[in-house]
């Protein structure tokens, strides 16, 4: 009995050691995407600040371009009206401050806006007839639209510059994380068990590792 206790001890002893010289086995579970296309951020950029839309095509990120040119049209479509407003409001002030009868674009304004009767509140046509209180509140009202319109117009200038800038920026954004890899590096390891001279301990641990 103690002889075959004795074998058996030495069969472990040359298994534990044969397994400790040997290389822990690695098996990939994942392997990493190669990418043949390179995007450089300062090319995109200066495509970007080119031509909008430019950029994101070289990021190849087309999906995008439709909507950088609807924020273009939306907010140019923003400048012409309010530019338009602000033309027709400038006029009709203008022409209601003067005292020459023919400039009247004014009263087709007011008309469109209140339907008010230009008998109410024109000095110049009706000199006799006006309301002098009305006659402050058209001015007003027409001062207002000119300072609200020349805003809004102002403000839609503003806005396209900042979509120019923010597509510059989203190109750059794009190609700086084009060849981030954010995909877990997952490893699966085969490591024998290492022999322990105070005893006969042979055995092989399964471990997973995840690079970063």
């Amino acid at each position: 009995m103690k002889f075959r206790s004795t074998i058996a001890s030495i069969i472990l002893l040359a298994v534990s050691l044969t397994c400790t010289g040997q290389t822990a086995d690695t098996i990939p579970v994942r392997k990493a995407k190669v990418r043949r296309y390179t995007i450089e951020p300062i090319r995109s950029t200066m495509f970007a600040a080119a031509l909008p839309g430019l950029g994101q095509i070289y990021n190849r990120k087309y999906w995008k371009v439709p909507f950088v040119y609807a924020g273009f049209g939306a907010l140019g479509y923003a400048v012409t009206i309010n530019t338009k407003s602000y033309n027709s409001f400038i006029s009709a002030y203008q022409d209601f401050n003067d005292i020459i009868p023919e400039t009247d674009s004014y009263i087709s304004l007011l008309n469109d806006l209140v339907g008010l009767d230009p008998s109410k509140y024109d000095p110049v046509l009706y000199p006799d007839d006006y309301i002098p209180s009305t006659q402050a509140w058209v001015k007003t009202t027409l001062r207002n639209g000119v300072d609200y319109y020349r805003k809004y117009r102002d403000l839609s200038y503003i806005g396209i510059a900042a979509w120019y800038l923010l597509t510059i920026i989203d190109a750059n954004v794009d190609a700086s994380l084009f060849d981030y890899d954010i995909t877990d590096d997952l490893r699966a390891s085969v490591i024998p068990l290492n022999f322990n001279f105070t005893g006969v301990s042979p055995g092989i641990t399964f471990a997973l590792t995840k690079t970063f």
